[in-house]
This record gives C-alpha cells, structure tokens and sequence, in this order.
C-alpha cells in the first residue's frame, strides 16, 4: 500500500512537516508496511521556501536584509543552479513584527527587494516569489526602490541591464486586483493594522501609483489577478518586471512531478488548518486533489464547514481532527493537535468502506 501525504501548515500550530509527520505515523500504526510518501507543501506563504527546497534541493542562501520597518534581518532563499525560490515573509512578512508594531502606512517591502537582487547578483535568471503573509501594503514600492538602490547608476528604471535577462514568476492563490473594494488596501490591510481612514489611504495612495507606473510603460496591470497580492506586490512584479503569476502548489507539484507520484498510490492525505467553500477557490487542497487524477483524496481539517460543496468538489471522505466542544486553546496545542491528526488518520485507514 502506498499513501501520499500533502497537508498545508495549521497556521499558528503546525508546519506542513510537521502535520504531515503525524499523518504518516497515523498510516503506520493501521498499516506498519505501508509506503508512505511525504510531500511539505506550501501556495506561496508559510512554508515556502521549505517546500521548495524538499522539492528540488539546492542552496539556502542567507543574507541580511531590512524587515518591514527597515530593521536588519536576517532572511534565506533559496538557489540551485541559475534557479532562486523566495519568500517574502522572510524579509517583509508579518510574522516579523509585534502586534503593536503593525502599520501599513510605514512598512515596507524593501527587503524582499534586497533578497531579489541579491538573487540575482549570485546569477539567478529564473526567479519565483512566495507572496503570502506580508506585512506591507506598500504596492511593491519598497521591493522597487531596493532593486533601484541595488542595480541603478543612471536613476532611471529602464537602464537596470541585470534585470533585462531575468524571468520572474510570482505564487499566490490571491486573484484580487491592486486598487478597489476587493483590492490590496480593502481587503487584506486591516489585518495588518490599519485602520479605515489608513484603508482609504493606501487605496489612494496605491492608484495613484498605478497611473503614474502605466503612463512610464504604456500599460496598465493593476487589475490583473494576483496584483493585490502582498499588499500589491503582486503588482509590482506584473506591471515592472513582466512576471507571470501561478498558483503555488502548482508550481511546486509540478517542480515535484507530483502527478507520477500518485499513479500507483492508494490513497492521498491533505489538509488545512479550516476547510470549507473557500478551500474551492484555489487553496491548497484544491491544487492537490485536482492534481491527484483518479487517486482518492481524503482531506483533514481542524475544522469542516460546507461538506456537501467539498465532497461534490471530488473529495472522497472529509475528516475532522478535533472532538466537539474542545476549546479553540486546546485544540492549537501542538501536542493536541499532532495527536488528533494521528487519531484521525487510523480511523480513515481502519474504515473498511470503500474510499
């Protein structure tokens, strides 16, 4: 018997390495001679870079950069060959600044900048960017300003020869547009401290920016999907430097030749920390089960919502790792949490239904 197991990060309480180590050892108490592949997975945020590495190896590269507030930091990418993975939170997330810390209005993403023509100066000519957890709204000013601070003798954007020759490619499961109701500020701002009258701001603030950008080259990208992305720094990669957006846990299945390692398994465990309609709409579950062609899909949750919508989707047994009534606390416990996946995993393995 062959199981694969693909589970995203429960945010705030697992990594995908560590979720997906609990699920293997749930295979292997029901089945001690199971084969069972690991697979860390990430769609851009959390977990990145580790994704990638597992996926195609290479060098992590370490250097220092500024953090969103402009303090040094030191942050890792990845390097194989001509081929950089980044991730952005490594330099610019949120995860970087305290509770208090937290204003759109001042963070940049500067060091995500650095990382990049770091990158670069090591010989990368391919380049993909995890965009998630940012801390910024900046609309990639910041990354922009450090390329140009980096590379820029002349002041002049177009006379950067070193990025001439460099593609780039941006992860994000973020379609939203840069500007709007359902752009950059409205949408992802508040939750990195801004308040309504900041919103109104950095929305503003953010068009007036793409006008400008779309007068100096001819064409406008700000309601391309993935624009909103990091605080608009999706659109900074789209408008400036020609990137192409992807989903990340295609681009990652696809570095994995994941589709050749599922012909011949039983069975697939994937998962999420909450798993409802919005798993639908580009989550990483969603790249994994329609990647896993006839393959069954089991996917665990902490929590479900929407089973019928999810089980239409294709998924052939939904899981809830946690008992009724435990508390939210408890339930994000790393021990729990680990003990309830391997709990869980037995029972989906023991049920003699048909999967």
């Amino acid at each position: 018997m062959r199981v694969v197991v693909a589970i995203d990060s429960f945010k705030g309480c697992l990594s995908s390495q560590e979720a997906n180590r609990a699920a293997a050892e749930g295979v292997r108490r029901v089945c001690p001679d199971a084969e069972v592949v690991q697979i860390p997975v990430s769609d851009g945020g959390e977990g990145f870079l580790e994704a990638f590495h597992a996926a195609m190896g290479g060098e992590k590269v370490e250097v220092e950069v500024c953090d969103p507030l402009m303090r040094p930091v030191m942050a890792k990418y990845l390097l194989q060959e001509r081929r950089a993975v980044i991730e952005m939170a490594q330099a610019s997330g949120l995860t970087l600044l305290k509770k208090e810390e937290r204003n759109p209005m001042v963070a940049t993403s500067y060091g995500t900048g650095q990382l990049v023509a770091d990158a670069i100066r090591k010989g990368a000519d391919q380049i993909i960017v995890g965009l998630g957890g940012s801390a910024t709204s900046d609309a990639g000013k910041g990354m922009l300003q450090a390329l140009m601070d980096s590379f820029v003798k002349s002041g002049h954007w177009n006379d950067i020869e070193e990025l001439k020759n460099v593609s780039f490619t941006i992860a994000s499961d973020v379609k939203n547009p840069l500007c709007g109701a359902c752009g950059a500020a409205h949408v992802f701002a508040p939750q990195k401290g801004a308040t309504p009258e900041m919103v109104q701001q950095l929305d503003e603030q953010a068009r007036r920016f793409a006008e400008e950008s779309a007068l100096l080259f001819g064409y406008d990208r700000q309601e391309m999907p993935g624009a909103g992305a990091a605080g608009g720094l999706g659109y900074a990669f789209l408008q400036y430097l020609n990137a192409e957006c992807r989903s990340g846990i295609d681009l990652l299945l696809e570095t994995l030749h994941y589709e050749q390692l599922v012909e011949d398994a039983s069975l697939v465990i994937t998962g999420e920390g909450s798993a409802d309609r919005q798993t639908l709409m580009g989550k990483l579950p969603m790249g994994i089960l329609q990647h896993s062609g006839n393959t069954p899909v089991c996917l665990i949750a902490g929590r479900i919502g929407d089973k019928e919508e999810l089980l239409r989707a294709g998924f052939a047994r939904l899981e809830c790792i946690n008992p009724d009534g435990i508390s939210l606390e408890e339930a994000m416990r790393k021990e729990v949490a680990t003990q309830h996946i391997i709990e869980t995993v037995s029972r989906v393995l023991q049920k003699s239904a048909p999967l």
